[in-house]
C-alpha cells in the first residue's frame, strides 16, 4: 500500500487545499476497489509491478489532479485555437513583408550582398516568428481564461467571413500549387467574374478590416520598437548623399524625433482597432477614429513640411514654385539636381491631401451614420 499512498500524496500536492481531503478520499476508494478486484482475479496479493500497472491505468498524478480543477485545461482551447492560428498566420505574413522590405533596402543601399541577405532573411524570419507566436499565444492564454469570450467569437456574422477566406490561402500547399500551375487557377477565377464582382468579393466587412488592421499595426509596432527581432534598418543603410544632400543623416534625425510619436500612434491604432472590432464595426466609432488618426497623421506631415530636418530640402513657399519644381523634375537636364527632393516634396503633399480627404469622408459618415 506504500505505492498507493505515495501516488495519492503526489495527486494531493496538485490539488487546492479546500477540496484536497475530499478528492483524495474519493480517489483512494476508487483505487482500493480496483485493487480488490485485481486481487480476486489473481487469487493472490498483487505484486508491486502489478500495482504500478494499475496506477498507470488510473493516470499520472498531474493528469488526475487536473480533472478536479476548475477552469481551462489547455493553453488555448479548441474554440479559440482557430482564431489563434489565423492571427499567427496573418501576423507572420506582415512580419515577412517587413523583413523583406528591410533586407531589400539594405541590398539596394550596398550594405549587404544578395548572398548575405538570404542569411539575414532566414535569421530574421526565425527570430521574429518566435516573438510573434509568443505574443499571440500570450493573448490567447489570457482570453482562454476569461469567463466571457469576446463578442467577435460568439456573435460573428456571415459578412465578416471574407477575411478568413483570405487567411485560408496563407499556407505552403496553396502557394505551391499556384506556383506550379503558373497562376492559372487565379486567372481562371478572375475571368469567371466581372470587374465589379471581383472587387465586391474582395471587400471586407468593418469587423474584418478592424481585426486585420489591429494585427498589422501590432506587428509594425513591435518592429518599430525593436521588440520584433527582424533585420534592422539603419538610416545610413537606406539613404546616402545625393545631389549634395545627406539623406541618411536627415532620415536618422527624423527617426529619432518621431520615435515616440510613432510608437504612441501605432499603439493607439491597435487599441482602437480592437475596440472597433468588439463594437461590431460601429460606423460612427470608425468615423471618429478616422478623423482623429487622420488629424494626427496630417500633423505629422505638416511637421515634415515646416519644422523637420527634411524641411530645407522639400519646402516651397508658393504653388508656382511647387509646379515649377515638379516640371523641372520631369524634364530634367544635366546639372538640374533636386530630383529626389522634388519627389519627396510631392509625396508629402500628396499624403497630406489624402489625410484631409480621409477626414472629410469620415465626417460625412459620422453625420450620416453609414
Amino acid at each position: 500500500m506504500d505505492l498507493v499512498e505515495s501516488y495519492l500524496k503526489a495527486v494531493a500536492a496538485q490539488l487546492p487545499k479546500a477540496t484536497r481531503d475530499d478528492i483524495v478520499a474519493e480517489l483512494r476508494d476508487e483505487i482500493m476497489g480496483r485493487l480488490e478486484a485485481l486481487e480476486e482475479r489473481l487469487g493472490r496479493t498483487p505484486s508491486d509491478d502489478e500495482v504500478e500497472a494499475l496506477l498507470r491505468e488510473v493516470g499520472h498524478p498531474l493528469t488526475v489532479a487536473a480533472r478536479y480543477r476548475s477552469g481551462p485545461q489547455a493553453l488555448i482551447g479548441p474554440e479559440l485555437y482557430p482564431w489563434w492560428l489565423f492571427a499567427v498566420k496573418t501576423a507572420l505574413l506582415v512580419m515577412a513583408c517587413v523583413t523583406l522590405v528591410g533586407v531589400v533596402a539594405r541590398v539596394l543601399g550596398g550594405d549587404l550582398y544578395v548572398g548575405q541577405s538570404l542569411g539575414d532573411v532566414v535569421g530574421g524570419l526565425v527570430s521574429g516568428a518566435v516573438s510573434v507566436i509568443g505574443v499571440v499565444t500570450l493573448i490567447g492564454f489570457v482570453l482562454e481564461r476569461q469567463e466571457k469570450k469576446p463578442d467577435f467569437i460568439a456573435k460573428w456574422r456571415v459578412k465578416d467571413l471574407g477575411l478568413f477566406e483570405l487567411g485560408g490561402d496563407i499556407d505552403a500547399e496553396t502557394w505551391g500549387q499556384r506556383l506550379a500551375r503558373g497562376g492559372a487557377a487565379l486567372r481562371e477565377g478572375a475571368a469567371a467574374k466581372s470587374g465589379p464582382a471581383v472587387r465586391k468579393s474582395a471587400e471586407m466587412s468593418p469587423v474584418a478590416r478592424a481585426v486585420s488592421s489591429a494585427i498589422a499595426w501590432a506587428v509594425l509596432l513591435l518592429w518599430w520598437t525593436g521588440l520584433l527581432p527582424v533585420a534592422s534598418i539603419r538610416p545610413d543603410e537606406v539613404a546616402g548623399v545625393l545631389d549634395g544632400v545627406d539623406y541618411g543623416r536627415i532620415l536618422g534625425q527624423i527617426v529619432e524625433a518621431a520615435y515616440w510619436p510613432v510608437t504612441l500612434f501605432a499603439a493607439a491604432k491597435v487599441v482602437f482597432d480592437l475596440m472597433r472590432a468588439a463594437s461590431g464595426g460601429d460606423v460612427r466609432l470608425t468615423a471618429l477614429g478616422d478623423i482623429g488618426f487622420g488629424a494626427a497623421a496630417a500633423w505629422g506631415l505638416l511637421w515634415l513640411w515646416f519644422w523637420s530636418p527634411l524641411t530645407p530640402v522639400i519646402w516651397v513657399g508658393t504653388v508656382t514654385e511647387f509646379a515649377e519644381r515638379l516640371q523641372s523634375t520631369f524634364h530634367r537636364t544635366a546639372g538640374d539636381g533636386g530630383g529626389l527632393a522634388a519627389i519627396l516634396m510631392l509625396i508629402v503633399v500628396w499624403a497630406f491631401l489624402g489625410e484631409i480627404w480621409r477626414m472629410v469622408r469620415a465626417a460625412g459618415r459620422l453625420v450620416a451614420g453609414r
